[in-house]
């Protein structure tokens, strides 16, 4: 079964390579980030989200992780505003499809969990789509996981690379047999 659709629009292509491993950040996690940073193979992914934060201390924990991340040669991208995005100078955006939106110079990572948000992200020409929950996770343990026979499916109807998400680890994506994955817990 392929792992992402064969069509990727061509105008969706980057200089540089969409990364296979991606952390992403939660406040169970921040104690560990800048440790869990600097384990990622060079080349990986950040995903800033730290919500449990007022607006002046997250800008100011994203520039202080950013800063590791890049430094490692890592992606460093925002959950948030396309403006915020810019003002932060995130290299990406992360979210909702309907919240990142079509466009712009920055890679974008929409997030879905059914066939809807993947038709969502579609419809934007996403760069890339993170769909969850795979296997059960402890930050939505009442959320039903998607199962590998549910997320291939779903993933199957993606038109972008599609990055998995939800109780994974090293493990878990080579059960998977998946290239692109994401963790809190897992890399953290």
């Amino acid at each position: 079964m392929p792992r992402y659709s064969v069509h990727v629009p061509r105008r969706q292509t980057r200089p540089a390579p969409l990364p296979d491993l991606w952390l992403l950040s939660d406040a169970r996690n921040d104690a560990r980030l800048e440790q869990a940073l600097r384990a990622l193979p060079r080349g990986s992914g950040f995903v800033f989200r730290h919500y449990h934060l007022a607006s002046d201390a997250r800008r100011r924990r994203f520039e202080e992780l950013a800063q590791v991340a890049r430094g490692c040669g890592h992606a460093a991208i925002l959950s948030g505003s396309a403006g915020e995005a810019e003002r932060w100078r995130a290299d990406g955006l992360y979210g909702p499809a309907g919240c990142i939106g079509p466009g712009g110079p920055r890679l974008r990572i929409a997030t879905a969990h059914d066939r809807a948000e993947i038709e969502a992200a579609n419809a934007i020409g996403a760069d890339a789509v993170m769909l969850s929950p795979v296997f059960a996770t402890r930050s939505h343990p009442d959320a039903p996981a998607l199962g590998p026979e549910r997320f291939r499916a779903l993933a199957a109807l993606a038109r972008m690379p599609v990055i998995a998400l939800g109780g994974m680890t090293a493990a878990r994506a080579r059960e998977l047999d998946w290239p692109r994955w994401a963790a809190i817990d897992g890399l953290s």
